[in-house]
């Protein structure tokens, strides 16, 4: 089998490089959605059933961008890497506490891994703007999802 089965219109160059940020994009997102549901199971306090659905919202956020951003990847040639051992090895989302978490635990800690992860997104969406637009505008709508879950985050703390 051919290195490359699924062709560009990229240069290899462009097609390579791009690829590597939406392989980081995509381990990202995916423990996004992980760290999501982690919070999601572990959450205690007076403001629960709030937190707990919001957490729901995330990781249908979180899971809706990496499979665009999966496919993607895939569509421009290059093969995308999801595997457990890969997203721990790779993740640059700070990590959340084990255990049970209080309701302002939980909102600081995704609150801070929003805002790991947009900045992030918003290097890469520097990264992808010579090399291919049509990403790059990808990484701008999920950016801007991702921003809008940030604020309403810290509106709870605020």
């Amino acid at each position: 089998m051919a290195k490359h089965p699924i062709t560009s219109p990229l240069a290899d160059a462009d097609r390579d490089a791009v690829g590597a940020v939406l392989q980081a994009t995509l381990v990202d997102l995916v423990d996004l959605s992980l760290i999501g549901k982690q919070a999601h199971w572990n959450v205690i306090g007076k403001n629960f059933r709030s937190v707990h659905l919001q957490l729901d919202e995330l990781v249908v956020l979180a899971r809706d961008a990496a499979d665009q951003v999966a496919e993607r990847a895939a569509a421009i040639g290059v093969t995308p890497n999801g595997t457990a051992k890969t997203i721990a090895e790779s993740s640059g989302v700070p990590d959340i506490a084990s255990g049970w978490l209080k309701e302002d635990q939980v909102v600081t800690s995704i609150t801070a891994s929003l805002a790991a992860l947009i900045g992030r997104m918003r290097s890469r969406i520097d990264e992808t703007d010579k090399p291919d637009l049509v990403t790059q505008d990808l990484l701008i709508g999920i950016t801007q999802q991702l921003e809008q879950a940030h604020w309403m985050w810290q509106a709870q703390s605020a």
